[in-house]
């Protein structure tokens, strides 16, 4: 059985009308592009996150990471709590990258790379899925049930792979046990969710689970903060991560945390658009 190893083959194949949406959305963000530029933004954390690297985006992802290297440092989820906590003002340009999923390939293809340009990485772990097997029928079925809208089998951590990228600066933090969309659960099967998570990432990592990322992670689509806040501060975690775009500053709430959503095929134009803003 073949598992998805390219952006190639993971990618649904469009239809004409969408190739069409596609390359216009190109050439205006491309257009628009030429009328923002980084360098003129200030005292900002941006959070760009991804969900895998495969073999063929390698080259794109670390041309990505160089590129947004001119403009910032990489810091930890830990750091942007710290900074927007802190009763200081955001002082200049970061960065914070983070991974939804727990897909093999930031093992095997995004570490080495993160490592070699000093970049700390999140990776948030939907705990039911890390550690199948690919040898296993039944962990093969439960694999295409993740995204059952995208059925496509893509390999998982281990926990043992997580041991291990712990060395190199990777952390992790919880993407829910079954990658649930939190808003069709009452509060007490959300607070299972976020609960039991947590609890198996500490007992096999070692280290405070203290980061969220909810899945697909629309406010009041995918999660009510009415209810996931309080529930989650309960509970010891110190950030709650969402889908939608933007920039935090001082004093922005962590529960509510805006992350950019890049895939590593992107050219360098779509990065200066979406970061200048």
């Amino acid at each position: 059985m073949k598992f998805i190893t390219t952006y190639k083959d993971y990618a649904l194949k469009p239809t004409l009308l969408q190739q069409l949406r596609g390359e216009l959305r190109k050439s205006a963000i491309r257009g628009l592009s030429l009328f923002n530029t980084i360098e003129k933004t200030n005292n900002w954390i941006r959070l760009p996150y991804y969900h895998h690297v495969f073999d063929d985006e390698k080259k794109g992802f670390e041309r990505q990471l160089k590129y947004l290297k001119n403009f910032g440092e990489f810091i930890s989820m830990d750091d942007v709590c710290t900074m927007i906590l802190s009763e200081h003002q955001v002082d200049g340009r970061y960065f914070c990258v983070s991974f939804d999923d727990g897909y093999r390939c930031c093992y095997s293809n995004m570490m080495d790379v993160t490592v070699a340009l000093g970049v700390p990485v999140i990776i948030y772990l939907p705990t039911d899925y890390i550690g199948l097997s690919e040898n296993n029928p039944a962990d093969v079925l439960k694999i295409k049930q993740n995204y059952p809208e995208n059925p496509h089998l893509e390999l998982f951590l281990s926990w043992n792979h997580c041991r291990e990228m712990i060395k190199h600066n990777v952390s992790f933090g919880s993407h829910t046990c079954s990658h649930v969309n939190l808003i069709k659960l009452n509060e007490a099967e959300i607070g299972d969710e976020l609960k039991r998570s947590k609890e198996i990432i500490e007992t096999e990592l070692q280290q405070p689970c203290v980061h969220f990322a909810c899945p697909w992670g629309q406010i009041n689509i995918n999660f009510n903060p009415a209810i996931t806040k309080p529930l989650a501060e309960g509970m010891g975690y110190k950030s709650f991560a969402t889908t939608h775009r933007g920039k935090m500053v001082s004093g922005s709430d962590l529960f509510q945390l805006k992350r950019d959503h890049l895939l590593a095929e992107w050219g360098n134009y779509q990065l200066k658009y979406f970061f200048s803003k």
